[in-house]
């Protein structure tokens, strides 16, 4: 075949799988009522690390399944653009003679902490929030990550402390010192049962908060308020989520979402266990990695049904540790200048990566904000795209020049060679890394590629700050405000070079700035200028550099109702209302 015949096949293919997979994206339509009945077959990839919320922040497995027994105080309406109460109802309260904001909640009267094969039932109360906001998050020596979100700037460059502050037992003020554009982000929180918590604070401080419900406790004695119970645990094997049929979200017939009776999570350990699962038919659904896509969508038959959404709205970004902590090794010289990081943007070669990974079925990610953002702009792009003559120009320009033998080195004569840490249960994040690698060595540079377990790559960015370049992703800023912890450079996520005491470079500085006065600018206009000069900033400077958004795919077996279920690039699937037919 010529390279045009191969590439119209390529394109053929491509139609040829959307054309079998359904596109339904969520509109806000009606949910039609379901049965109760039934076991949700599921997979998670390790052993939970423990069942107490305050530990499970750190650990995105076991903080997934705890989730599961809570509620937050409200949820977003990505169609409808709005917030909407979920464990509460709220008032939003401003005084501009004073410049304060005030966000009342008032707790409905449906929502219970429940007990797995009990009828006992406790009402969640303002102590449930309040003590977790103040003692927990609010506590500097529990180092937790909601701390810091409890502070914004005020006019004179100070912070303010954003108080949460008990009326009654069903209502709570959150009183900010200075009017927010977004207060609702800002205080959003799921709750603790505070008649467990307090109690162990009172008794021995952090100590006794981190003995509770540690792997090996009594996982039925744990309450929930949301919509499962922890049912069971067997190391190595599942853990078991029964049906909580008293949470608050009912159907129009009075039935407690979800209706499946059980929710069994079988720990595979790798990617490639959960396809084999469910190609024999022992899991309920599917996200096909590229690899997968051609096997899963064309062997459909009566089995399951196939959805696509449009490329998703985050993606996977390629960062470089500027951590003064690593400022004797030779790497920090090179990642610490701007040319050097938009030179390493031009050799990303992202159509090879659409092509080659993602069989076609992806497109680059040139923006900062996505697409669903308030401020995202198609004029706001990334210069610096796949170009090697201009990466090799921009190289120069400091210094960097090829020897006899095409070996880039520096100014200093160091042959330029790095390491990249990848995930190593990501296969499609690891196919990509070859291709940088291959790109790079077109430039003269030696990637080496180091694929290491996920927990030791968070410890790496939050604790020891021992490596060089990396592939991860943060989530979606849907919101400009989100990545508190993130884009400012104080946070401690911001990746490159976290918890600076003071600004490290003058870009970093005005990112902190404007990062600032967007979070309490109401004007949609002068936000709209705050917030295009920071996406700007971000992608002249290239402190991460975004890869791709690859359409999305899911599988779910025909067993069940499809009549409820949704797939688009904002919510992902929709399936807490399915039922068997």
């Amino acid at each position: 075949m010529s390279l045009e015949e191969i590439e119209q096949t390529r394109i053929k293919n491509e139609n040829e799988l959307i054309l079998k997979t359904l596109t339904k994206p969520w509109k806000n339509q009606k949910f039609v009522n379901g049965i109760v009945g039934g076991v949700w077959n599921d997979t998670i990839m390790s052993d939970p690390k423990t069942f107490n919320k305050y530990i499970g922040e750190r650990d995105g497995e076991s903080s997934a399944l705890i989730e599961k027994t809570l509620i937050w105080l409200c949820d977003y309406d990505f169609v409808e653009k709005k917030w909407v109460g979920e464990a509460a109802d709220f008032e939003i309260e401003t005084d501009e003679e004073k410049g304060t904001l005030t966000v009342h909640w008032t707790i409905k009267d449906d929502v219970f902490w429940s007990f797995y094969n009990s009828d006992k039932k406790i009402p969640v109360t303002s102590d449930d929030f309040v003590f977790w906001y103040n003692e927990i998050y609010g506590d500097p020596d529990f180092h937790s990550s909601g701390y810091a979100q409890q502070f914004v700037k005020l006019d004179d460059g100070t912070e303010g402390h954003v108080d949460c502050i008990k009326i009654d037992e069903r209502r709570f003020d959150f009183v900010f010192p200075r009017i927010v554009a977004e207060p609702l982000l800002a205080c959003n929180m799921s709750l603790c049962p505070s008649f467990v918590y307090r109690p162990a604070k009172e008794r021995g401080g952090i100590d006794e908060v981190m003995k509770l419900y540690s792997v090996d406790c009594d996982v039925t004695s744990i309450p929930s308020c949301g919509k499962f119970f922890i049912s069971e645990y067997v190391p190595g094997q599942r853990v078991v989520l029964s049906r909580n049929k008293d949470y608050w979200e009912k159907d129009e017939n009075g039935v407690s979402i979800p209706y499946f009776e059980k929710l069994v999570c079988q720990i595979v350990g790798d990617a490639n266990t959960d396809f084999l699962l469910f190609k024999e038919g022992k899991t309920e659904t599917f996200y096909p990695r590229p690899e997968e896509l051609n096997d899963v969508v064309n062997n459909q038959e009566n089995d399951y049904t196939v959805f696509n959404s449009d490329g998703a709205l985050g993606c996977s970004f390629w960062s470089f540790n500027q951590n003064p902590k690593n400022k004797n090794e030779v790497y920090y010289k090179w990642f610490t200048q701007k040319k050097f990081r938009q030179a390493m943007s031009c050799v990303l070669n992202r159509n090879r990566i659409i092509k080659q990974v993602y069989r076609g079925l992806a497109q680059p990610k040139y923006d900062f904000f996505p697409v669903g953002n308030a401020f995202h702009s198609d004029e706001i792009s990334l210069e610096y795209r796949y170009d090697l003559e201009k990466a090799a120009k921009l190289l120069s320009e400091i210094g960097f020049e090829k020897d006899r033998e095409g070996i880039l080195r520096d100014g200093e004569g160091n042959a330029v060679e790095f390491d990249l840490t990848v995930v190593s249960s990501q296969t499609t994040l690891n196919d990509i890394a070859l291709i940088l690698m291959d790109d790079l060595s077109k430039i003269g540079i030696k990637l080496n590629i180091r694929q290491t377990d996920f927990q030791k790559v968070v410890e790496m960015l939050t604790a020891s700050y021992d490596w060089q370049t990396v592939f991860i992703s943060l989530g979606t800023n849907l919101f400009p405000s989100q990545g508190s912890n993130v884009w400012p450079s104080y946070g401690n996520m911001h990746l490159w070079n976290p918890l600076q005491t003071e600004p490290a470079t003058q870009w970093e500085a005005r990112i902190d700035y404007l990062y600032n006065e967007g979070c309490y600018t109401r004007d949609e206009k002068k936000a709209k200028e705050i917030w295009d000069e920071y996406q700007s900033i971000l992608l002249e400077q290239c402190p991460v550099i975004y890869l791709v958004r690859s359409r999305s795919f899911f599988a779910i077996r025909n067993k069940w109702n499809l009549e409820n279920v949704y797939f688009d690039n904002i919510v992902g699937s929709r399936t807490e209302r399915v039922f068997l037919k």
